[in-house]
Formats: structure tokens, C-alpha cells, sequence
């Protein structure tokens, strides 16, 4: 449909609002209070118009057919004048020392909107700091906005802040004196304050994203806090080194000090409207070695056992970019070596089985998919803990498409359980994963191969769902698999019935990369499950030697320390870049020494391999931002190659395999805490933390253990010690261990799996 605004014809959707309509079209509306993706408050009543002759206010009116707007009306520009000094009403003068003087939207719309004078007052009162942990917050600079609360609940999931009374009445007097919208905004900001849903404590995840859309300095970070104005910093684009969903960020760096002109990262911020990002990308920032140096002699020694065939493995894992997967992958192919990584092949096999059944190169769903889903499914993955950027566009789909689904996981996720009431979370017994996609099958498939037909004939598995109320009414599915698929004894048949769902029901299919940039070490990369006779060179990995951010012979630069690529679970190609300089090694450093001639490492971004989807384009032709409308102007898409998939099951059916608990075992899972995805996160000085077994409450009762406590897992004789906490977050009987800590080896417990059945010892009692 067309619309007009000032005078100006536009193209627009119907249902849009007419603020994004304008926003998409470079056409400037203020607003205080809305957030792109979320639910309009109508906090600010700044983006108010003029439609069709009424004042509406744009972030919540929808565009209608021939419908004339203007934006900027003398009534308008007056109402949104008084609004504005009612926002500067008792504020602190403080912005010499403010953390958000200089991108402030306070200031920016005050000067904006003109506002020379302030005609109201009111008896200001005492607004004490509060202190939570990674985020402070300053209720003196708080302007009700509500921003955070609207983040945390529409995209987050975790609706931990609300709005509490402050304790003040506007007089009277003053509404009569006051434009009506500005009276009303002023009422509610000075009868309101934030504070955590729960108790006098911020109870959460701490992702951050509350800091990002905060609009003044009320919500900072507190390790941020008084340590640098913000016009001194240089803003970097780069992605998440930390998880494959590898979304936008902004290195925020600097000098260290007059005196050190070394660079830091001072803090990681987002394009928040667009891009949110976990806790991890936000916080975990500082991971790399700050006395880096070389080491020639050694160095040479390692090019020497290479050239004399002494090395014959390279084990490595997928925190790394496209073009160092495709240095190794070279490295291979000219000194005939096998490549180590167990994750990275899971994953591959996954993905060519699912290829093969599917007729696709790779899975079909993005973050767009989930967007704009009415109905998701996810099921194999811890997924807040896995993929937390994932686990925020299933919730905002839930909230903002009003969708419905299911979540199936063996662990009981309680935020998870509050996300909506549409999304049943159905918590199993492992070794249930393929009865779930069956169950897909069963109610959704079509033109079946003739043999999975019959299986499904005698396959009556419901998990107590009425699945036609739940799914009435709905035509866009998403289905999302983690890495309990990848790892299971039955992965293969798992990953042809998933490629049938591709191809033969309404669902779009994701699957979750397990690390950064698994997928492009699964495409660029021939791995192998067996090491060759001979040495190892272990990247960021034990091995005869080692090349690695710490404890190595040689010292790796950090992913915040390189530039390059990363195959994103978008199966996007997107750039990061260089925020810290590296005085140590980069692989290509070694491969040049090996004859393998590039200057720079992303010499190899034009080269990566095409017949994989890549498309050959330079590095520094590729954009990272996102557009007004949205638009993800990141990188490229990867190119998905269609062929005829394979439909003869029947040779990878088989009984499916439960695991039994004895009365003195318990099941214990391979995750990660959410803010530590892996042992670099653990030497970032804000999410470092010791190596725990975390447990419910239940899982604790029933095994007599105290928080801290020292425990024994035991698994066929191999014996692990680990102290336990409380994750108040989890219900029923459950416990998790990650692998964040690189001191702990985890191969005595899980030996490749993703959840294994042990025993709980107490360690007083060895």
C-alpha cells in the first residue's frame, strides 16, 4: 500500500507502524521509549504525528491505506518541546562525568528539540545508587524510559525489572499549567523507578542488553563506570568470538593511560535494536595475552618438525576464522597431516547426513525464520545456555508473533517455562531425541519414504500434547536442533530424519553450531577422527606443542586480536576485526614459514572455497552494520546448493537406546554456564570463574549435598572431584558441568557425549 509522509509518497506494509515505516525511510521521528522489535510503551509520547488530521502516537499506530501523515506540525514541535523539559526536570548536571555524555539521548533530543528553558519544578528526593553486580544503576538519571523492562521481557525472556513506586505526587497544580502528553510523562517518571522483579538483587543472566538501551547513564556497567569518556574511544565492528551466532559488536578501545600508550578494550557495545547480544560478547571481552612475545628459537623448531615430517596432527578447535580453518586445511593438504577437532566433526557428520537426506548443502533456517515463525519447535539443545542469542529470538517471537511451540530438553529450564503460555516445554528422559523427531514426522510429514511410513504407522508418541489446538491457526515452522543430535549414538539416522523434515513438512530446519565457527570448519575443513603416528601441534589445544593465547611455546593472538571471518548460524559470512595489536604469532606466520605465501591472513578471504557456498569476495569489501529498516548489510549469505536427496532410510532404522539410572547415579549434561562458552571466556576478568558442577535443588536434596561442596563423579572407574552450586534456575533433578575451565579434563566423564550417567560420591567419604 502507499502512504504519505510530509508530502513525500512511500511504500509501506500493511500493520506497519508509521514510526519503523519512517525510521525505513530516513524519515526522523523522535522516541524515547520504543524499541525496534519490541512492544510500543507509549513512555515518551515523543513520536506522536499527525495522521489524517488526529495527533496518534507513531510507534504504536499503524499505517492504513492513502493515509497522510505529517510529522513536525507547530503543535507537534511545541508538545514535544515541554515534554523534553519535563525529562530535564531535577536531572543531575552532571554530564562532565556522566558514562553516557556523548551519546546520550538525553542531550542529543534536548538539543534537538530546542529546548532552551525549563518552565516546571518540582522538590527533588534522594534516589540512592544500587549496585548489581555487573550493572549499576543510577535512579537519579533514570527517566522511566522503561526500555529495559521492555528488552528483558520482549527479546530476553527473562522479564527481570519492573517499575516500583518512587513515592512522589506531581502537585496538582502543574497539570493545568502543562500540555497534556507533557503532564502525562512527567507524572509517571516521577512516580516510578526500576528495580529487579524479585528481590532487593538484579536476578538474571546478565547479559547486558538493559545497559545497551538504556538512553541516559542510569543503567551502566560497572567495570565501564568513571573509566573513560565515551568521545575518546575508538569504536571497532567486529562479531561475537564467543558463540556462532557471531552477532555485531563494537570493541570500544582506547590507550591505556598518558603514561601507557598500549591499547584496551574498555567495553563492548551493540547495535541494540537490531542485534542483541549474550553476556559472554558483552562482558567477555579481555581474553587475550597481554605479554604475548616470540619465542624464534622455538618457532623454528616447530617449522622444522613440520618440514621433516616429525608433526602429523594439528588439533585445534572452532574458536577460530574461516580463513585460519582454511591455513590448516592447506597445511593438510601439503604436508599430508590429519586434523583433530571431535566437536567441529560431530557437527560435519551431522550436516553431511542431513545434506544427504535433504537435498540441501546446509540447513535452510536463520534468525529471520524464527522472526517471523508462528510456530517453533527446538529440541536438543540446553538452549539458553548454548546458543543465548537464539533462545532471545525464539522468546520475541513468542511475544511479539504471538507464536506458539515446543521446547523439549531433558533439563527443566524455568525461565524457559515462563516464556509464554503457547510454548509447552516438555522435559524428557534422555535418549528420547529420536521419538521427538518422529513425533515432527508423524504430525506434519508428507510423501514419507516407504519405509519410515511403516515406522510411523506403529508410532503413537504424543508426550501428552494436543498438538492441532497448539499448532491451529499457524503456517510459518521453525524447527531448532542442538548438540545433543551431533553427539548421539544414533546421530546418523537423527540427522537423515531431520534432513526429511527439511524436504517433507512445513518446517525450516537450524542447526545450532556448537562453537563460533563450527559450520565454517565443517565446510572448509577435512577432519579426521584418528591421529597419525607422529607429533601433534596443538592450537589452543594440548599437544607436543603448543600454539595458544596462554601456557604455549608459541603465543596465538585472540579472536579480538585478529581480523577475518566467521560462518555464522545465519550461514552468513561475516567480517570481525583487529581491537588489540599482537605481539606474538598468527597461523599464517607458520604457514609462511611453510611456503604457504599470504601477507596478510585475510589474503585467504577471496579463496575460500566456492564449491562450499563462499563466494569469493574480499575481505574489506564486506560490510558490517545493520540498515535502518533491519536489513542485516553483514557479510554475504552463504550460497545453499539444492540436489536430490537421498530417501532410502532403511538401512540406518534401528531400536533406539535409553539410558537407565541405577539408584546411586545420576545424569550429568555438558553445558556451559551462559555467560562461559568456552575456556576464553573463562580469561576475561569479569565471567572467569572456578570450575563447578551446577545442580537444582532437587538434584542436591537427593544426593545429601551442601552448596560448595566437594563431590566425586565417577564413570567406569575414572574419577573426577568437583565442588557443587546451586542454579537456582533449573528445576527437577538435574546438574550440569561445563567445559570453560581448561584445567579440568572432562574426557574421564563424557568421552564425546553430551550427557553421561555417573556416580555421586561424597569426597569426605574417599
Amino acid at each position: 500500500m502507499k502512504i504519505t509522509i510530509n508530502d513525500q509518497i512511500i511504500e509501506a506494509n500493511e500493520g506497519e507502524s508509521i514510526l519503523n515505516i519512517a525510521r525505513a525511510n530516513d524519515i526522523y521521528i523522535p522516541a524515547f521509549c520504543y524499541l525496534s522489535g519490541c512492544s510500543p510503551t507509549l513512555a515518551c509520547r515523543l513520536c506522536m504525528v499527525e495522521a489524517n488530521g488526529k495527533v496518534v502516537y507513531s510507534c504504536n499506530a499503524k499505517a492504513k491505506e492513502d493515509m497522510q501523515i505529517y510529522t513536525n506540525t507547530p503543535e507537534i514541535i511545541a508538545e514535544r518541546n515541554a515534554i523534553m523539559q519535563t525529562y530535564c526536570v531535577n536531572h543531575p548536571l552532571q554530564c562532565g562525568v556522566c558514562d553516557k555524555s556523548g551519546e546520550c539521548e538525553l542531550q542529543n533530543l534536548a538539543t534537538r528539540l530546542k529546548v532552551k528553558e525549563q518552565k516546571f519544578a518540582i522538590e527533588d528526593t534522594h534516589k540512592p545508587h544500587k549496585k548489581w553486580g555487573l550493572i549499576n544503576y543510577d535512579p537519579a538519571l533514570c527517566v522511566v524510559c522503561e526500555r529495559c523492562i521492555t528488552v528483558c521481557k520482549d527479546k530476553i525472556g527473562e522479564s527481570a525489572l519492573k517499575t516500583v513506586p518512587r513515592g512522589v505526587e506531581v502537585p496538582k497544580e502543574l497539570k493545568d499549567s502543562m500540555p497534556k502528553d507533557a503532564y502525562a510523562v512527567f507524572s509517571k517518571m516521577q512516580k516510578s523507578l526500576i528495580a529487579p522483579s524479585a528481590s532487593e538483587n538484579l536476578e538474571c543472566s546478565f547479559c547486558g542488553e538493559c545497559i545497551s538501551v538504556c538512553p541516559v547513564g542510569a543503567l551502566v556497567s560497572s567495570n565501564f563506570q568513571y573509566s573513560s569518556n565515551v568521545w575518546e574511544l575508538s569504536t571497532i565492528p567486529a562479531a561475537n568470538p564467543h558463540q556462532s551466532d557471531c552477532e555485531l559488536i563494537y570493541y570500544d578501545v582506547k590507550e591505556k593511560s598518558t603514561s601507557d600508550r598500549s591499547k584496551q578494550i574498555y567495553r563492548v557495545s551493540n547495535d541494540f535494536h537490531f542485534g542483541e547480544i549474550s553476556g559472554a560478547a558483552r562482558f567477555g571481552y579481555d581474553f587475550h595475552n597481554e605479554l604475548a612475545c616470540k619465542n624464534e628459537e622455538k618457532f623454528d623448531e616447530i617449522v622444522l618438525n613440520f618440514k621433516n615430517g616429525t608433526i602429523k596432527n594439528i588439533k585445534f578447535n572452532s574458536f577460530i576464522t574461516n580463513e585460519e580453518a582454511l591455513i590448516l586445511e592447506c597445511l593438510r593438504e601439503e604436508f599430508d597431516l590429519n586434523l583433530l577437532n571431535d566437536e567441529a566433526l560431530s557437527y560435519q557428520k551431522f550436516l553431511t547426513k542431513f545434506s544427504e537426506f535433504s537435498g540441501l548443502s546446509s540447513y535452510n533456517a536463520d534468525y529471520d525464520d524464527i522472526k517471523n515463525s508462528d510456530f517453533i519447535i527446538a529440541a536438543g539443545s540446553f538452549l539458553r545456555h548454548e546458543s543465548p542469542v537464539t533462545s532471545y529470538k525464539l522468546n520475541n517471537a513468542l511475544k511479539m508473533n504471538k507464536a506458539a511451540g515446543i521446547y523439549f530438553h531433558h533439563i527443566e529450564d524455568k525461565v524457559v517455562k515462563k516464556y509464554s503460555k503457547n510454548f509447552v516445554c516438555i522435559t524428557h528422559k534422555p535418549g528420547k531425541l529420536e521419538q521427538i523427531l518422529l513425533f515432527v514426522l508423524k504430525n506434519w510429514g508428507e510423501n514419507l519414504p516407504k519405509k519410515l511410513s511403516e515406522r510411523l504407522a506403529n508410532f503413537d508418541e504424543n508426550f501428552g500434547l494436543d498438538i492441532s489446538a497448539l499448532s491451529e491457526g499457524k503456517s510459518k515452522f521453525t524447527l531448532i536442533l542442538g548438540s545433543d543430535f551431533y553427539t548421539d549414538k544414533n546421530a546418523n539416522l537423527l540427522a537423515a530424519l531431520a534432513g526429511i523434515i527439511a524436504t517433507s513438512t512445513p518446517f525450516r530446519v537450524m542447526l545450532i553450531p556448537p562453537r563460533t565457527n563450527s559450520l565454517g570448519v565443517a565446510k572448509i575443513c577435512t577432519l579426521s577422527s584418528e591421529k597419525k603416528p607422529g607429533k601433534t601441534l596443538g592450537y589452543n589445544e594440548n599437544g607436543d606443542f603448543k600454539f595458544s593465547i596462554f601456557e604455549g611455546d608459541l603465543d596465538a593472538a585472540a579472536l579480538n586480536q585478529q581480523e577475518g571471518t566467521f560462518t555464522n548460524i545465519n550461514n552468513d559470512v561475516v567480517p570481525t576485526n583487529v581491537a588489540i595489536p599482537h605481539k606474538g604469532y598468527f597461523l599464517n606466520n607458520i604457514a609462511n614459514a611453510l611456503g604457504l605465501i599470504a601477507e596478510n591472513t585475510i589474503d585467504y578471504t577471496p579463496l575460500l572455497p566456492k564449491e562450499k557456498g563462499y563466494k569469493g569476495i574480499k575481505f574489506d569489501d564486506l560490510e558490517n552494520f545493520y540498515a535502518n529498516d533491519g536489513t542485516s548489510k553483514r557479510g554475504y549469505k552463504l550460497e545453499i546448493l539444492n540436489f536430490i536427496p537421498n530417501n532410502d532410510i532403511e538401512p540406518l532404522l534401528k531400536d533406539s537406546e535409553n539410558i537407565n539410572l541405577k539408584d546411586d547415579e545420576a545424569l550429568i549434561s555438558l553445558a556451559n554456564p551462559i555467560n562461559l562458552p568456552s575456556f576464553f571466556a573463562n580469561y576475561a576478568s569479569q565471567t572467569a570463574k572456578r570450575a563447578k558442577l551446577y545442580a537444582s535443588s532437587e538434584f542436591m536434596a537427593k544426593f545429601e549435598i551442601s552448596q560448595n561442596e566437594a563431590v566425586i563423579l565417577e564413570k567406569d572407574g575414572r574419577k573426577l572431584a568437583i565442588c557443587v552450586e546451586l542454579d537456582s534456575e533449573l528445576d527437577g533433578l538435574a546438574a550440569y558441568l561445563g567445559d570453560y575451565d581448561d584445567k579440568l579434563d572432562l574426557s574421564l566423564i563424557f568421552n564425546g557425549k553430551n550427557y553421561v550417567a555417573v556416580k555421586i560420591l561424597k569426597a569426605s567419604d574417599e
